[in-house]
């Protein structure tokens, strides 16, 4: 049986329920949204939705050095100056970005732990040793060259920024400790029979929904299983096992282990469980993580239940400029567990009934934290 997405593309944020479903094929089953009654806003987006999966992990990392930030501000800033032509305006900020860098070494090497000081001092170096490349693109007026060496810059960037992270930053509701957590991140390559994919799982972002989606992986629950429901501009969707059960039937309960409705946004250090964003009056907040990159994966519930999300994912395929971040009927209701970071040149050619040949946990599986009974 599958639970069907319901999404609604609007510009607006709407009272009224969720327009249209896609109707399961044997029980009709539709996960609508219905928002807690508001005034109707139409507006367009106060800045453009930031659509890379780098810079919104990068972003959602839990630090607070104000000297990388800049540095990786000034650089992300780059490549659009670049496809605008303001040579003059690039030519400075690449000489200020060198300038703070060497300047600020030792603030920025102060909030990395001990344990990671060395491999964070070498990212630092690394880091200054790309600026000399991207001056040279800058210089030559190189569009493709600049935004090529402003990537490798970032990747030194996000680097040291993880480095950063001495802890997992919160405590986790206790409610929820019978449920395996993520505290930190995983990369889960995804193998189909077009080719494969990589999943950023953030689990500095959503522990209780990430833990549920890596363990099931390490369990090699999701081999073998097909997409089950599919839309080829909306999204993909996968996880329904065979048999009755839509969804991962615990075998220590016999029943079907389904996990909180997990969303965190910038202002609260902890997500906020079992309700939307409607619900508690944010619904115009951008979630840390929102559904404004083609390949957003997230976890899928069946409709009024915000606690019923349990094996089944989708992943986003549709143009964030017809949905702006916080302004659409996804952001806030549904848990977004990452983003699909390599191979989502497959994306369109997946189809309905394409089959996950197996799913692994190339790195981060220490930080899956099993419950301790």
């Amino acid at each position: 049986m599958a639970i069907a997405i319901a999404v609604l593309l609007s510009l607006a944020v709407l009272v009224q329920p969720l327009a249209f479903a896609f109707a399961a094929t044997e029980i009709p089953i539709t996960l609508g949204i219905h928002q807690r009654e508001q005034p109707l806003i139409a507006a367009l987006p106060s800045k453009s939705a930031i659509k890379d999966a780098d810079t919104l992990l990068r972003n959602a990392l839990p630090i607070k050095n104000e000297q990388i930030r800049k540095i990786q501000s000034l650089l992300e800033a780059m490549p659009k100056q670049a496809n605008l032509k303001r040579w003059r305006s690039l030519g400075s900020e690449i000489v200020k970005i060198t300038n703070q860098t060497n300047k600020n070494k030792d603030k920025i090497l102060a909030s990395v732990p001990a344990v990671n000081k060395d491999a964070a001092t070498q990212d630092l170096e690394n880091l200054l040793d790309t600026l000399t490349p991207l001056r040279e693109a800058i210089e030559s007026q190189n569009r493709d060259g600049i935004k090529a060496e402003v990537e490798n810059a970032l990747s030194y960037v996000g680097k040291i920024e993880a480095d950063m992270v001495a802890e997992f930053p919160f405590t986790v509701p206790a409610k929820y400790d019978n449920f395996p957590q993520l505290k930190g991140r995983a990369l889960v390559e995804l193998t189909t029979e077009l080719g494969k994919l990589d999943i950023v799982v953030d689990g500095y972002s959503s522990p209780v929904n990430g833990g549920q989606f890596v363990d099931l992986v390490q369990q090699g629950f999701y081999d073998g299983l097909s997409f089950n429901r599919a839309d080829d501009n909306y999204f993909l969707q996968a996880g329904d096992p065979p048999g009755d059960a839509d969804g991962y039937v615990d075998p220590k309960t016999g029943e079907i282990r389904t996990v909180p409705l997990e969303i965190k946004i910038p202002t609260q250090d902890v997500p906020i469980y079992e309700f939307t964003l409607s619900d508690v009056g944010e619904a115009l907040t951008l979630p840390v993580l929102p559904f404004s990159v083609f390949g957003t994966v997230a976890m899928a519930r069946p409709p009024g239940q915000p606690n019923g999300a349990s094996s089944q994912f989708f992943i986003y395929l549709f143009d964030s400029d017809l949905t702006p971040a916080g302004l659409n009927l996804i952001d806030g209701n549904f848990t977004v567990i990452g983003y699909v970071v390599e191979g989502d040149r497959i994306l369109p050619n997946l189809k309905l009934g394409d089959k996950i040949v197996s799913m692994k946990v190339l790195s981060g599986a220490e930080n899956l934290v099993q419950p301790k009974s």
